[in-house]
């Protein structure tokens, strides 16, 4: 088979990696077949659910850094993703990973007669270059040592001050970036999929997170007992926790109660796919502001998923949560 162009699309929490895979899907050649694979922090797969209805061809590997999860779960997904025969792949590691392993992965023995690695993008939000919780995060700081292409995306929120903070760390960077991009709304460029990768070292080791054989599992499976609403699951690990809830089908959140909520939760990311009054909207939480979208799902489970580097009071917020939902008649 001929080999697949890949890429890796990295970014710390809340740069806009899902976004811009949307916008680029949104635009690519139609007559195309692209396959995504989706890693999360998380264990119930927003992303993922998000993805899965633009026509892509889309396999998960939640609870932590892919790699960590251990080999198996990740080379189950690609195989499964080539074995489908994609014009492309395309790789998203959650926000807290490290690419140097999949970097590795995808160039070994295994796979690289399958899969023609191009550049790996790497996104950031330039407001985060003023503060130490980014700047002084190993893997944020290696997300961009090993990417070819850098894109500060959220220009349009930002203050020149930002864009300056930037350009100044970017250019410090050995050896040089092949692309420097500034975007809103994640809308990367579709030839910058075609740039060569160039091998790049990384400034930290890459320490593994390892987790049970319960949250090592391919894909995240939930089995609602009879008469149960929701379930909940939780990890932690590089300093950070996150809390997930998926509910059943006939919970119906109360639209305006939820925006409010979320508006409120002091977290660092919060991210939803929710069955509401009106419909299926996907919640995209970054510093307490909140976007929503409409997504055209039906009988859709929701998840809603949590992540901080502090441990939030996961039971006040769970019982918060369950007063907002009612049943579908």
């Amino acid at each position: 088979m001929k080999r697949i162009p890949t890429n890796i699309i990295t970014g710390f929490l809340g740069a806009g990696k899902t976004t811009s895979i949307l916008s680029l899907l949104a635009r690519k050649p139609e007559n195309e077949k692209w396959a995504i694979l989706i890693n999360e922090f998380g264990n119930v797969g927003v992303d993922g659910a998000i993805l899965d209805q633009q026509g892509a061809i889309v396999k998960e590997v939640p609870g932590g850094c892919m790699c960590c999860v251990a080999g198996l779960p990740m080379s189950v997904g690609i195989n499964a993703l080539l074995a489908q025969k994609p014009d492309r792949l395309l790789l998203e590691p959650t926000g807290l990973g490290h690419p140097k392993e999949i970097i590795n992965k995808l160039t070994s023995d295994t796979f690289r007669n399958y899969i023609d690695l191009k550049a790996t993008i790497t996104l950031v939000d330039p407001r985060q270059f003023a503060d130490p919780l980014y700047t002084e995060n190993q893997n944020f700081q290696d997300q961009i040592a090993l990417a070819d292409v850098v894109v500060a995306n959220k220009i349009d929120q930002c203050v020149d001050y930002d864009i300056l903070a930037f350009e100044t760390y970017i250019d410090q960077c050995e050896p040089k970036k092949k692309i420097i991009g500034q975007v809103q709304q994640g809308e990367l460029e579709l030839s910058w999929l075609d740039v060569e990768r160039t091998e790049r070292k990384a400034e930290h080791s890459h320490h593994h997170h390892h987790h049970s054989d319960e949250e090592a599992a391919p894909l995240p499976g939930f089995e609602l007992a009879p008469g149960q609403t929701y379930v909940r699951k939780e990890n932690n690990g590089q300093g950070y926790h996150s809390c997930g809830w998926f509910f059943a089908a006939d919970q119906i959140f109360d639209f305006s109660k939820l925006f409010s909520l979320f508006s409120n939760i002091n977290a660092q990311r919060v991210k939803a796919v929710v069955n509401t009054e009106r419909g299926c909207y996907a919640f995209n939480v970054v510093n307490q502001v909140v976007t929503v979208n409409e997504l055209s799902l039906e009988g859709f489970e929701s998840r809603i998923e949590v992540i901080d580097n502090e441990l939030l009071p996961w039971g006040e917020l769970e019982e918060i949560l369950c007063s907002l939902t009612t049943i579908k008649n």
